[in-house]
This record gives structure tokens, C-alpha cells and sequence, in this order.
């Protein structure tokens, strides 16, 4: 790897509350980013005249391009044979290297490009399930487990084969590819992910927005992308009319695609809002490997709310105040912990070794901790009402979103001493589970909630569960990387 690549990554994340709801502009959802993240590395390439892009944890990932200067335009030709193309990485190339042009100057792209690219694209190894690597190593499903997997570790399959793990990969991938594009080509300046307010950052969040849509051949709701931007976030998606004019892949196209995109337009009307879960507790994801359609489920249920619009409404309506009630509480108990943070940590230490039934009843509790126990319980509550809300509009919509082995094991898992609550995220169905949970460090003569539902999750036999090392991370969003400073990537992103 050379010293002077451009190394930039981006987290993956999970949709806690707001699922289906957040396609909608009226209303918001709660997504959390994750420790795992995606990493693009951008050097020049060792032949010169051409952009390759490895993905070296898969057989049969290497993607070589040429650019084509044609009447005024970029044109981005993919040089391998049709069955092994990769539309992600091409569109993400096609439009960056136009935006960049109509920014820089296509004579400063052309000359930046005669020295070609060196591209590689790694994933954190909880984006794909793992099952197959530790039954190979002979070990059990648990997070000591995980841990013996070297970082980055390849899948040995070809992409379209590979499990994943529903933590927004597609999103994490595109964005990490198209904000490293930007800075080594100096579209944006180094500075542009320093500061979560700068224009750089927002037009790679508008950027990497297009191509993952147009990736897609639909405007989705955008909060994974978001997500990968900006971090935790309470996340309200843009007008889908901003990006309609430009809904066809057209390499050769003529109209500038930067008016549009420019952080400058207002018909960019996302809004992120800070977020981040309480201190002392951990999120906490499995994945259960059973798979399901989200496109399909979006489908049925946005046809269920248009056939049915007057008890579809109020049920939106109703779910959103919980989702808010959520929100809100979450955050009340991190200005709890900024108040009194001997309280608050004496609470989850109390609450870490109980039921959620039993938290509330002991009555010498100081006022001061009672405050704090008492928050956590509402958290528990709004989400348990959360849930259910989901699960009576899967019923009217006919979709699965927390099927009843699903329910089976949440209910299994929220039972446990010191867990706080949980649910399906995203869309819902059969891919994966989240739990939130107290993680105030070791009990005495007790094992914490992570070994309980470690314990719960390991003997489960309804479902096929394991859980990922994955929990959230406050960095925020988008950053630049010294490979040197993450395990096992700079031996990565040099792998052939």
C-alpha cells in the first residue's frame, strides 16, 4: 500500500425504532452506528491508465475500469465480463469522477486519472455472517469466538453468495468509496470530515445518497447512508423529488449532476439530530440466519397503508408517538448521567442484576437513583410498546416483521436480569435482532446481561442465532483512516 493512499471509512447501522415510518417525511427514526465499518482505500496503480478496485475478502473480486473523455464528459467503461460486474462500484465511479470535474476541472480529473487508481474496499467482519469460519475453527457461537477470527478475514465465496447481516453494507461500502474519491482528487478538502457541519461532508452524504439510490433503481428512505455520513442520528429523510431528475443510469450524461447535488440546494431537507445511546449500557445484535425480502415487505406494507388509509394513519401515528416517547427517554437518561453520574452509575448497577419487573420495587431507593431506574423502565416500556405496535401492523399488512420465533427469542432475552430492552430492526423479519442492555462491568458471584444473553442465544434452538461483536460507536460517521492503526488492515487492503 502506498503511503500517500487516501483512506477513508464508514460505519455500518442499525434502525432501533421508525421502521416503515421513516420512509415517510412527517416522521423520524432512531438509528445507531456501529463499531463495524467499511474502509476504501484509493492509491495510484501500479500499471497507470486504469482504475482497479479489489474486494480481496472474495474469490473473484477484482474490477478493472477505464475513463473515457467523451464530448465534455466522463465516461467510466467496466472492462470485465458481464457476469462478474459490480453496478455499486461502477455507478459510485461514474458519478464521482463527473461531480469531482464539474468541481475541479475535467483537465485536473484527466490528469489524476493517468496515473490510474488503486482501489481497495474491505469490510469489518461482523457485515458477514460467520457461522461457516467457526465451524471451521471448531468454535462456538460467542463473542470470545469472534474474537479468534483474524480482522477482515475472507469469505471465501463470491460476493453474490455472501451472507450478510443486514448492518448496511450496500450504504457503509458506497459511502466509504465515494468520500475517499472526493478527497484524493481534492473535490473536497482533507478538513471536510472534521467538522460535521461542512459543506465536503454534506455533499458526500448528497453524493453517496444518488448513487446508492440509483444503485438501488429506487429514492429509498436514505437513513443507512445517513448513518454511514453522520453517525447515531434521529434522522428525517429528504423529498425523493430532488433526486427524480436524475433516476436514470446514463453514462454519458449531459446535464451537470453537481447543481443538484450541491449542499447549497435546499431541496436537501434531511435533518440529522445528535444521538447516542446512554453510558454504561451496550448495544448488543445476533443474527439470525433465515433471511427475508425487505423490498417485498416495503411493498406490501406501503400498499396496506394506501388501501387502508384512515387505520393505517392512526396506527403511524400511534407508533411514532411511541418512537418519540423512546427517543426522548434515551436521551433524558444521558442528561441524567451528566448531572449525577455517581446516581446514575450506583442505578444501572442496581438494575444489572434484576428483571425489568423487579426494578421499580424497592421503595429505599435514594430520590436520585429512583429518577434514573425509573427513565430506564420507560425505556423498557416504549419499547415493548414498540414491538407490539409492529407486530399488530405486520397482521394488517401481512408481513412478518417480528415473527413469532422472533418474539419467542426477544421475549427469551428481554427477560433477563439487566436487559433493558430490544426488538427487529430495520424493516423486520428473520435477519437479525438488537438488545439493549446494562453494561456497568463485572457482578459478583453473577454473570452480566451480555453472558446471559450470550448463554440464551448459544443454547437457542428455534432459530439459527449468533451473535456479532458489533455495538455502537460515537465516532461520527465518515472519517479519514490511518491504516496503520486499525488491526489487520493495512495487510488487507494489500492482499491480491
Amino acid at each position: 500500500m502506498s503511503s500517500s493512499a487516501t483512506v477513508v471509512s464508514s460505519p455500518g447501522k442499525v434502525l432501533v425504532a421508525g421502521g416503515y415510518l421513516v420512509l415517510d417525511p412527517a416522521f423520524f427514526g432512531v438509528v445507531v452506528s456501529t463499531s463495524s465499518r467499511f474502509y476504501t482505500s484509493i492509491s495510484e496503480a501500479p500499471s497507470g491508465n486504469e482504475i482497479r478496485v479489489r474486494s480481496p475478502q472474495f474469490v473473484d473480486a477484482t474490477w478493472v475500469y477505464s475513463a473515457h473523455f467523451v464530448e465534455g464528459c466522463i465516461q467510466v467503461v467496466d472492462n470485465v465480463t458481464q457476469d462478474s460486474k459490480n453496478k455499486f462500484v461502477h455507478l459510485a465511479l461514474q458519478s464521482t469522477l463527473a461531480v469531482a470535474a464539474e468541481i475541479i476541472g475535467i483537465d485536473a480529473v484527466k490528469k489524476s486519472l493517468s496515473r490510474g487508481l488503486d482501489i481497495a474496499i474491505v469490510g469489518d467482519n461482523d457485515f458477514y455472517s460467520q457461522r461457516a469460519k467457526l465451524a471451521e475453527l471448531n468454535l462456538p457461537r460467542s463473542f470470545a469466538s469472534l474474537a479468534h477470527i483474524p480482522p477482515f478475514t475472507p469469505t471465501g465465496v463470491r460476493l453474490p453468495d455472501v451472507h450478510k447481516t443486514c448492518l448496511g453494507s450496500s450504504a457503509a461500502l458506497i459511502t466509504s468509496l465515494v468520500s475517499g474519491l472526493l478527497l484524493h482528487l481534492s473535490a473536497i478538502p482533507r478538513a471536510a470530515f472534521s467538522e460535521m457541519s461542512s459543506e465536503g461532508r454534506h455533499l458526500a452524504h448528497n453524493l453517496s445518497q444518488y448513487v446508492h439510490c440509483l444503485a438501488r433503481g429506487k429514492v429509498g428512505s436514505g437513513f443507512d447512508v445517513s448513518a454511514a455520513v453522520f453517525g447515531s442520528q434521529l434522522y428525517t429523510r429528504f423529498d425523493p423529488e430532488v433526486l427524480q431528475s436524475l433516476m436514470n443510469d446514463d453514462s454519458l450524461r449531459k446535464e451537470p449532476l453537481f447543481p443538484v447535488l450541491s449542499p447549497s440546494n435546499k431541496s436537501w431537507n434531511y435533518q440529522v439530530k445528535p444521538f447516542q445511546l446512554p453510558p454504561l449500557t451496550r448495544l448488543m445484535l445476533a443474527d439470525v440466519d433465515a433471511g427475508s425480502d425487505t423490498p417485498s415487505m416495503v411493498g406490501k406494507v406501503l400498499k396496506w397503508r394506501k388501501d387502508h388509509s384512515d387505520k393505517s394513519n392512526k396506527h403511524w401515528g400511534d407508533l411514532d408517538q411511541s418512537n418519540q416517547a423512546l427517543a426522548q427517554t434515551l436521551l433524558r437518561l444521558s442528561q441524567l448521567h451528566s448531572e449525577n453520574a455517581v446516581d446514575y452509575a450506583s442505578a444501572v448497577k442496581y438494575i444489572s442484576s434484576l428483571q425489568s419487573i423487579q426494578w421499580l420495587a424497592n421503595p429505599n431507593l435514594p430520590a436520585g437513583e429512583t429518577r434514573v431506574v425509573q427513565a430506564f423502565y420507560d425505556v423498557h416500556t416504549h419499547g415493548q410498546d414498540i414491538r407490539e405496535k409492529m407486530r399488530e401492523m405486520g397482521a394488517y399488512s401481512g408481513v412478518p416483521m417480528e415473527p413469532e420465533e422472533q418474539t419467542h427469542l426477544l421475549n427469551a432475552c428481554i427477560s433477563l436480569p439487566g436487559v433493558i430492552a430490544g426488538g427487529v430492526p430495520g424493516a423486520g423479519g428473520y435477519d437479525a435482532i438488537w438488545l439493549l442492555m446494562c453494561d456497568a462491568g463485572p457482578i459478583p458471584h453473577q454473570s452480566t446481561p451480555i453472558d446471559l444473553v450470550e448463554g440464551v442465544c448459544g443454547e437457542w434452538k428455534e432459530l439459527d442465532v449468533s451473535p456479532l461483536s458489533a455495538s455502537e460507536n460515537n465516532a461520527k460517521g465518515v472519517r479519514i483512516e490511518n491504516p496503520e492503526e486499525i488491526p489487520g488492515l493495512s495487510q488487507a487492503i494489500s492482499s491480491k
